[in-house]
């Protein structure tokens, strides 16, 4: 089959970029031809990938939103491909991969009254519509039941055509028990001795993260403690306003900002926590990640995978409404239960037991399901 796949932007770290790319290789080792159509490429193209560049036009975001729409319709109609799959919401789409929570939920909750009359919310909420209204066919894969909740909440009428899917963790992820001495090599390389304490946080988007309630919740800490912690950030964005917020909190010295790397998985081997309370996130691949590299976590419910670490037993989650509070008093337990606590254990458990690894299998059964039906209604008429 011809696959046409719909991104505004790749790059190798971000979770909707990861979930791509495990879908586009699953499409390719099952011999389809794959086009991509993006503004920007970051990093090595896969063989058998057709990237198409779309140019950049207009002088404001959204400007330059409706003209990738406008330019891939014109491909798309001499390319005519069996399925087109989008990352992001937007007309044309056979296939949603619903990477992001619900816009009008988004909306409504986490912005102010006057919002709804701006350009921004009238552009993505037509876009939005485009997918999850009621004349839409497009078929909707979702990450979370958090996310299914919101959309059905604006969208009733979408139900049918709503997919779960399960979480895509790498393979290469899962490990039985931790290893010793790549924690030794990490903290060496870190200059940390085993009384410090390193609290890790990855992702990219430090704001929608919740990097503000990390430092928070660390200065909170009673000070014997604090000043045993090391925070280390991970991720893509701009980091001075964070750093401005660690001087005034009076931990300058101890958080150290890194950006995106490939070597995550000695991150979970090297530290002592996954501190990841983000103010919305569709699902969290970093969660599972950690809990199952034997790494305990501390996040917010408002993340879709915050379900998996209480299934497992493999961290605490902060409830919503989110309390500042709360999430101070959870650090402080977990950093002086750590020794004794079965977190570790238990996560690594679960890696070992549950089906976490089949999400870019599910997608492209559902996408050739999804064509194949589409060719049959077209043949019978």
């Amino acid at each position: 089959m011809k696959l046409c796949f719909l991104i505004y932007t790749y790059f190798p770290y971000g979770g909707q970029q990861r979930d791509f790319m495990r879908v586009v290789k699953e499409s390719l080792q099952r011999g389809h031809e794959v086009h991509v159509f993006a503004f920007r490429w970051e990093g090595v193209v896969p063989e058998g990938v057709n990237w198409h560049r779309v140019p950049i036009r207009g002088l404001s975001r959204l400007a330059r939103y409706r003209f990738f729409t406008r330019y891939v319709k014109k491909q798309l109609d001499d390319l005519a491909p069996d399925c087109v799959i989008g990352f992001t919401k937007m007309p044309l789409l056979d296939v949603y991969f619903a990477a992001d929570s619900c816009f009008l939920e988004k909306a409504q909750t986490q912005r102010a009254g006057y919002y709804q009359f701006t350009p921004r919310f009238r552009h993505f909420r037509a876009y939005e519509n485009h997918v999850f209204g009621p004349d839409s066919t497009t078929q909707v894969l979702l990450l979370s039941d958090l996310q299914r909740q919101g959309y059905l909440k604006h969208y009733p009428d979408c139900e049918r055509r709503l997919r779960l899917l399960p979480p895509g963790i790498s393979p290469d992820r899962k490990v039985a028990q931790r290893d010793v001495q790549l924690r030794n090599e990490f903290r060496e390389e870190f200059s940390s001795d085993e009384d410090e304490i390193l609290i890790l946080q990855v992702g990219s988007g430090f704001r929608v993260k919740g990097v503000d309630r990390s430092l928070q919740a660390i200065a909170a800490l009673p000070e014997t403690l604090r000043k045993r912690v090391r925070y280390i950030l991970v991720g893509q964005d701009r980091a001075r306003r964070f750093q401005l917020q660690a001087s005034r909190l009076g931990l300058g010295g101890q958080v150290q900002i890194l950006t995106g790397r490939d070597d995550i998985p000695r991150f979970f081997a090297g530290c002592d926590l996954l501190l990841h309370p983000a103010y919305e996130e569709s699902a969290g691949y970093v969660l599972l990640e950690a809990a199952i590299a034997g790494l305990p976590v501390l996040t917010t419910a408002s993340c879709g995978y915050a379900s998996y670490i209480e299934k497992a037993e493999a961290g605490e989650v902060s409830p919503t409404p989110f309390s500042q509070q709360d999430l101070n008093q959870r650090l402080e337990m977990m950093l002086n239960a750590l020794a004794q606590a079965p977190w570790s254990t238990n996560g690594l458990a679960f890696g070992q037991q549950s089906d976490l690894y089949t999400m870019p299998s599910a997608v492209v059964d559902v996408i050739e399901q999804h064509t194949a039906k589409s060719n049959e209604a077209v043949t019978l008429t």
